[in-house]
């Protein structure tokens, strides 16, 4: 009993001595993660303020204050582990990590994934920050551009975030890429209207609309014939942000109505015409003979009628 009690003792005294040993190390790693985290920030403020000097793209600056702060904190902990483990080498970690990483690359190939793709994204900019796209179902303005995720506000007001994968891998409409973009807006005048009045009238009234450019030309041009009308489309050109598309697209049908009215031009409802008739008399698919008896029994009975009255 009294040798188990000693051996007892003698162990928790050799943890307690290896303890005491390391903990200036570990006291030495903690100072240095602590450090780190400071440094990390203040990287991370120099390349952002380094970026808007010398980049012209928000989304390389993002990318360059980014790879400083996450370098920053790979060698603070690096450094921390050496100096808390004497025994543990450099090389040891990096052979660690390099047994590692095709385990971790399975279990996490959705998170390298996204990674990969927001660096690309960053680095080949197929759209930037507050830039108007659509991505799949969703369609707002890019609120920011992340090493995961990418983050747009709807034109409700929502946030939608959306995995760079996804981004990366989908179609994406970048609608304000350009300095202008053009609307089609369709308008109906009725069979009595002349054509080459109403589309003076359209010429004329459409470029004098606030917010339309002047360059490019606007055009009006003949659709089709409708049901009811004869179709023009309008089109023409405005800044590229939704907001001033939608508010010029309002002050043109305002304009395009009051001018009709003006000049008695009407924009017709939608026309349905019903012919009635006897379908019997129209028995295209019967033979010759049979269409004769068809007719002259339809004689006879009106003949029979009129002799009746």
């Amino acid at each position: 009993m009294n040798k188990l009690l000693n051996t007892v003792l003698s162990s928790l005294q050799d943890i307690l001595a290896s303890s005491i040993k390391a903990l200036p190390g570990l006291l030495i790693a903690l100072t240095i993660i602590m450090l780190t985290r400071y440094v990390a920030q203040v990287l991370e403020t120099l390349a952002r303020k380094l970026g808007k000097r010398t980049l012209r793209s928000q989304s390389l600056r993002i990318l360059l204050s980014k790879t400083a702060y996450v370098t920053t904190w790979a060698v603070g902990v690096i450094v921390a582990c050496v100096i808390a483990f004497p025994g543990l080498r450099l090389g040891d970690i990096i052979a660690t990590l390099g047994l590692s990483s095709v385990a971790v690359g399975f279990a996490f190939q959705d998170i390298f994934k996204n990674f990969l793709a927001g660096i690309l994204l960053l680095i080949q900019e197929p759209f930037r920050i507050n830039d108007q796209v659509i991505i799949g179902n969703y369609e707002g303005t890019v609120e920011r551009i992340d090493i995961r995720t990418t983050k747009i506000r709807t034109y409700k007001g929502e946030r939608v975030i959306i995995p760079n994968s996804n981004v990366f891998t989908s179609a994406v409409q970048v609608r304000t890429a350009f300095e202008y973009r053009r609307t089609d807006l369709g308008v109906g005048v009725d069979y009595n209207t002349s054509l080459p009045k109403a589309k003076q009238i359209l010429q004329r009234l459409i470029s004098d609309v606030d917010g339309v450019l002047q360059q490019p030309v606007p055009e009006i041009d003949l659709l089709s014939f409708g049901d009811s009308s004869i179709d023009f489309v309008v089109r023409y050109w405005t800044l590229p942000q939704q907001q001033e598309v939608r508010r010029t697209q309002t002050r043109a049908i305002v304009a395009i109505k009051k001018a009709f009215d003006e000049a008695d031009i009407n924009i017709p409802y939608p026309i349905r015409t019903l012919y009635f008739y006897n379908q019997q008399q129209y028995q295209d698919y019967l033979p010759i003979s049979t269409k004769e008896q068809v007719h002259n029994g339809f004689k006879n009975q009106e003949m029979t009628n009129s002799s009746k009255k």
